[in-house]
């Protein structure tokens, strides 16, 4: 993935820009990284899900599959729960990208 840099990198960076201790430059390295690394795993979704659209057009199948979506939702909430994570936070957020992803399918159907 491109724009990830090392921590000690991302760090310098952050303590140079801001002149915040090295313990907060180290978190927020991370936190950038990781924010890097999401923008990267939502395009490569976002590609995938684009074929799943182009797809559904060529088919005539509906943009939305509400038992799916369901069914994701259900494992994203019990992965949430095995990682600690707030599981109507996972939900909130597959919910969102799943209405961006159905609005895509909209569109490719013309």
């Amino acid at each position: 993935m491109t724009g990830l840099l090392s921590l000690a990198q991302l760090a310098a960076k952050v303590r140079a820009m801001t002149g915040t201790p090295d313990v907060l430059a180290q978190y927020r390295a991370s936190i950038d990284n990781i924010d890097a690394a999401l923008v990267h795993i939502l395009a490569e979704r976002f590609r995938i899900t684009k074929a799943v659209g182009a797809y559904k057009a060529r088919e005539g199948l509906p943009p939305a599959d509400p038992s799916r979506e369901e069914a994701q939702i259900a494992r994203l909430r019990t992965l949430a729960e095995s990682a600690n994570l707030d599981p109507e936070f996972s939900e909130k957020f597959l919910r969102f990208i799943v209405a961006e992803v159905i609005r895509h399918h909209e569109q490719a159907r013309g």
